[in-house]
């Protein structure tokens, strides 16, 4: 349902006067997002290209391809894609309110700034895979793309694929050459695995998660232009087609890894390094499948009131930064050595449960505290960041 402004905003849109579909993709998001984590936290195994355990029993290796081909490298593009979406609202709202763009782009690179920050003190405290910096850095980079035309948007996207493409090659050959050790979420001495996290950090979020979420971030913005979440009845037959097509482009492109991850095929490197960059590439693909879905399904309830569990996961996507950083404070309780320990006992499986159980505890919290107007902590401290006491 489209949502217009009662009137210009100048700082963060009230929750009542958000449109449901971007918060109901983000809320949806985060269960992939909890699926694609959880085992990163398991330690004690030989691990694949994706992280799952190699020596898993087959309940373990059902999940393990049924996340590669539908989770893994598909969530992180449909994060993104709403991230630079949610820019152009933001921009759209400053620009209405009477803002020059020198002001805007000041506003929009002071968010992404803090949340770099976020996703700093995210790796130094809980998680070494985190993607909060990674979106502020691109924010930060690709801050003008907001303006700029569609031509030039869609050509720096197809770029950003090509450095995409080159990018994965190189980590997938570091990953079939580099010896295998635990994630720093498996260190049993927190001090160095605060230092691993670091380091993992600063070394991947320039590189591996930036590069992987430029296309979808551009995307993004090209969608917001048109209104594709908040008004998609008059783009249906485009949403179908991305739908259709992403799915099916994700889907055939995650088989080939599927099947070497959960040792269902031995390849050579170079076809399992291939298959590697195949599945993450066409994972893009699913990404903008799912918004697509979303999108579609909230079209069709634009006629009634949403029930109970729509407004449930609509209010985790509107705390969706608070929601996110809770589930890596609920993994590091239950998976770290130095505190529930379960990482060393339990297998993909059960990590999945697990994920699926911290990502239904942050949907019920949301559920209970958005509806009052009240903002989830991480959100209401990068408001008051990035707008100050306003």
């Amino acid at each position: 349902m489209s949502v217009a402004p009662l009137a210009p905003v100048h700082g963060a849109t009230p929750l009542a006067r958000r449109a449901p579909a971007p918060d109901l993709a983000r809320g949806l998001m985060l269960l992939l997002i909890a699926l694609a984590h959880a085992h990163m936290y398991l330690s004690g195994h030989e691990t694949g290209f994706r992280g799952y355990a190699l020596d898993g029993g087959a309940l373990d290796r059902l999940v393990a391809g049924v996340q590669i081909l539908l989770v893994d490298g598909r969530a992180l593009p449909m994060f993104a894609a709403l991230f630079g979406y949610g820019l152009v609202q933001l921009a759209d709202r400053q620009l209405a309110a009477g803002r020059g763009w020198p002001q805007v782009r000041g506003v929009l690179r002071r968010r992404s700034l803090w949340l770099l920050a976020f996703g700093f003190c995210h790796a130094l405290l809980l998680f070494f895979g985190d993607i909060l910096g990674a979106y502020g850095l691109i924010g930060l980079v690709f801050v003008g793309f907001v303006r700029r035309e569609d031509r030039a948007v869609l050509r720096a996207a197809a770029a950003g694929l090509v450095l995409h493409v080159v990018v994965l090659s190189g980590f997938g050959l570091l990953t079939v050459s580099a010896p295998k050790g635990d994630t720093p979420a498996a260190m049993a001495d927190p001090i160095e695995a605060t230092v691993m996290r670091l380091i993992g950090w600063a070394g991947m979020t320039p590189t591996y998660f930036a590069a992987g979420v430029v296309p979808a971030f551009l995307l993004g913005i090209w969608a917001a232009r048109r209104r594709l979440l908040e008004d998609p009845l008059p783009h249906r037959d485009l949403l179908v087609r991305v739908a259709l097509a992403g799915a099916g482009l994700a889907v055939a492109g995650g088989l080939p890894l599927m099947l070497i991850d959960t040792r269902l095929w031995t390849p050579s490197d170079p076809v399992a390094v291939s298959a590697y960059v195949l599945h993450s590439t066409t994972g893009i693909a699913g990404g903008l499948a799912y918004a697509a879905v979303i999108a579609l399904a909230v079209g069709r309830m634009r006629r009634g009131y949403p029930g109970p569990v729509v407004r449930a996961l609509a209010a985790c996507g509107q705390w969706s930064l608070t929601c996110y950083l809770l589930q890596s404070v609920i993994f590091v309780a239950v998976f770290a050595p130095y505190a529930g320990g379960l990482g060393t006992r339990v297998g993909d499986a059960a990590a999945s449960g697990i994920a699926v159980a911290a990502w239904l505890a942050t949907v019920v919290l949301a559920a209970l505290a958005a509806p009052g107007g009240r903002r989830g902590p991480a959100e209401a401290a990068l408001r008051r960041l990035t707008y100050g006491r306003r």
